[in-house]
């Protein structure tokens, strides 16, 4: 990206120190051309002209750096034609990928895309040494995505709500799993926490309060030989005898929920290598 100013002054140096100026640059820092060079007055009286001079100053944006990188990539993908619209954001750009058949970028649930993001985003924080986030799509389907998993968090939060139990879903990243917390925390009874480490992080889904015991009513009318049951627990099993373990309930361990941190950037921090 190049900026650049235009100013006039009585020599070319003038003018060049004040198109600096008006960039907020040394002149060291700055190329400059000669638009018009300065002319005496005839007779110290008459016409004459100040210097002209375009100052310019060549930018590198990491935004642009990106699109480039992920140009070279995607033609390497066999995807030569894509064109990558860049909308620029607070702390970062959007990059929407366009193109005839590139759904293929998007990959399985996003992982072919949420791959270029971050050699991208790799990309574009190599340019400046503040963090800039880039956020790459395809087809809008960030929000189509974004809207299945709100679906997905209430239906296994009214699900965890009504049996009692816990539900574990797939792993996702952090955005995704955030999209999750904020669906659950709209269903009245229910909590979600995440577990796992790394690639194997997910969100759990379950009813505040911790898992209900689900408890079955075995009692029958009772059997010829006056015993409840109705059957003869030593034929079942001649192994078993009154005196024999049985098999107990034993109840979940418990634990708080462990909710992702929602102050997190979407996919972390890229710190460049030196």
């Amino acid at each position: 990206m190049t900026r650049e100013a235009i100013a006039t002054g009585e020599t070319v140096e003038m003018a060049f120190l004040n198109a600096c100026k008006e960039l907020g640059v040394d002149t060291t820092e700055a190329e400059f051309e000669i638009l018009e060079m300065p002319t005496k007055k005839t007779f110290g009286l008459f016409g004459g002209s100040p210097a002209k001079v375009r100052a310019y100053l060549e930018e590198n944006n990491p935004a642009q750096e990106a699109a480039e990188y992920l140009k070279k990539v995607l033609a390497e993908m066999g995807f030569p034609g894509v064109n990558i619209q860049i909308q620029e954001e607070e702390a970062g750009a959007a990059l929407t990928l366009e193109g005839e058949d590139i759904g293929f970028i998007i990959g399985y649930r996003g992982e072919t895309l949420d791959a270029l993001q971050y050699l991208a985003s790799l990309v574009a924080n190599h340019v400046d040494d503040s963090y800039y986030r880039i956020t790459l799509d395809v087809g809008n389907y960030r929000e189509k995505r974004k809207e299945t998993l709100e679906s997905l968090g209430k239906k296994m939060a009214l699900r965890a709500v009504k049996s009692g139990r816990n539900s574990s879903l797939e792993p996702m990243n952090p955005y995704e799993r955030r999209i999750i917390h904020t669906a659950v925390q709209t269903v009245e009874g229910a909590k979600s926490w995440s577990e796992g480490e790394d690639l194997a992080r997910h969100v759990v889904i379950g009813p505040e309060g911790g898992e209900r015991i689900q408890r079955r009513d075995n009692r029958r009318s009772s059997g010829r030989d006056g015993r409840r049951g109705g059957y003869d627990r030593d034929r079942r099993n001649p192994r078993s005898s009154r005196g024999g373990a049985s098999r107990q309930n034993v109840a979940p361990r418990s634990g708080g929920p462990k909710a992702d941190d929602p102050s997190a950037p979407i996919y972390g921090k890229i710190e460049a290598k030196k």
